[in-house]
């Protein structure tokens, strides 16, 4: 998508107003889109998670001494009297803000969470023929990674939105990984009771939660997102250890006929903040407001040369015939931030997150209203929602069947295993029908 889009930008274009073929063409590449090109970097990361895998904590020290900031003689963990102490040294109004923000995100988790027990909606057991019972247990995974990004931008928010839904579902074993963390970074792992916090990033600190070490023991599955080294390894490890998804870009789209042009300027400048390749997209029926929110954006990029990159690149507004067919158009793009008036939430069907109304900025799910900001990318949105407390449990089928049950299932049961001729298995049902 990036060189469709390229190859149409001037120079001083910071989002290009689209309508007839030149938008058709935007959109069906955007529609075509899949997750990050991970080609270039996969033969270093394959050599990375394959010397971890080998080699335990030397290679993993050597890395993390190398990339990571460890000082020589440093330890992986980082000491729980330095993550207190990090707390402290915070200044309290940081510290009042991640108490909200932390209370929101533990809440809406709370109310996601399946409860395990016989008498809770989610765990339950009922008669499904006479004799024959089924129901489901819910359990909490016994150990997770949490993956906090450590470059650009230090991202203290990742790791509320990470650990706190492990916590909420039951999670006993929480790691966390990250480079160069930063004090608000650690404060927040102490304010959460984060006891495992390690100075290692990138595709080692993938390798190392996948496979463990000595210093570091394996999880069941890694969570959170990372640069293009860390989503190649998550992927490389995916069939040994259990992960979310694999994160790209940021992605934003935003739908209005009549809106404020500085908010929506401001959300579309927000989202391209994150990274150059960040994929930004207005769509309205009105051309006045196009103009203005372009305008509003290039004033507001003069300062954020990274926002203007990507709005540069991969920035472009769309004139649509209706506010129904750019509902139509974002459901073919799946974007994971989606922006658009209330009244139209009944048509969205592919986002990784709704922002409804003006009043709301992406930047909330960012950061405090609640919802996880860890979302899909690369048209992911078409199949599944964001990180929830539904990531860190696993659902058990169960079943019980009784002698009167056994003389229900047993005669389909039969038929159906001569069928594929597994005679073991109509014995199974004979057995217990002589029993019965």
């Amino acid at each position: 998508m990036r060189n469709v889009t390229r190859n149409r930008v001037t120079r001083n274009e910071v989002m290009r107003i689209l309508e007839g073929a030149a938008q058709a063409r935007l959109v069906t590449a955007l529609a075509g889109r899949g997750a990050t090109d991970l080609a270039e970097v996969e033969p270093e990361v394959r050599r990375i998670v394959r010397n971890v895998r080998s080699n335990g904590d030397r290679a993993v020290r050597r890395y993390a001494t190398r990339w990571d900031g460890l000082g020589k003689g440093e330890p992986l963990r980082v000491p729980e009297a330095d993550l207190q102490e990090a707390w402290e040294r915070t200044d309290p109004e940081l510290q009042e803000a991640i108490k909200q923000a932390a209370g929101n995100i533990r809440r809406y988790a709370e109310w996601q969470a399946p409860q395990a027990s016989p008498q809770a909606s989610n765990e339950w057991r009922r008669e499904i023929q006479p004799g024959v019972f089924v129901g489901q247990l819910v359990r909490p995974l016994e150990s997770v990674g949490c993956y906090i990004p450590g470059g650009r931008y230090p991202l203290p928010s990742t790791l509320l939105m990470t650990v706190i839904p492990a916590q909420v579902a039951g999670v006993k074993q929480i790691r966390v990984a990250s480079p160069h963390p930063a004090q608000a970074t650690l404060a927040a792992a102490a304010f959460l009771g984060v006891r495992e916090f390690y100075r290692v990033g990138g595709a080692q600190a993938i390798a190392t939660l996948a496979y463990g070490t000595e210093e570091i023991p394996r999880v069941d599955k890694i969570v959170g997102p990372g640069n293009r080294y860390v989503t190649a390894a998550k992927k490389l490890v995916a069939f040994d250890c259990a992960i979310e998804f694999l994160a790209g870009p940021t992605e934003a789209v935003i739908i209005s006929a009549d809106g404020d042009p500085a908010c929506i300027a401001s959300d579309l400048v927000a989202q391209a903040e994150h990274d150059p390749d960040a994929l930004c997209i207005f769509m309205t029926t009105a051309p006045a407001l196009a103009k203005r929110v372009q305008k509003e954006v290039q004033k507001r990029t003069r300062a954020n040369p990274i926002a203007a990159q990507s709005l540069s690149r991969r920035g472009a507004i769309l004139l649509v015939a209706s506010l129904r067919q750019a509902v139509e158009i974002s459901n073919r793009i799946a974007p994971e931030h989606l922006t658009l008036p209330a009244a139209l939430a009944p048509a969205v069907q592919h986002a990784g997150a709704v922002f409804l109304d003006e009043f709301t900025p992406q930047a909330a799910g960012d950061y405090v209203s609640g919802p996880n900001h860890v979302l899909p990318t690369g048209g992911m949105a078409r199949v599944r929602g964001g990180l929830s407390v539904l990531d860190f449990v696993r659902v058990i089928a169960c079943q019980q069947v009784s002698r009167e049950g056994i003389r229900q299932i047993a005669p389909p049961g039969i038929t159906l295993a001569n069928a594929e001729g597994l005679k073991g298995h109509a014995e199974a049902f004979r057995v217990r029908c002589s029993h019965a």
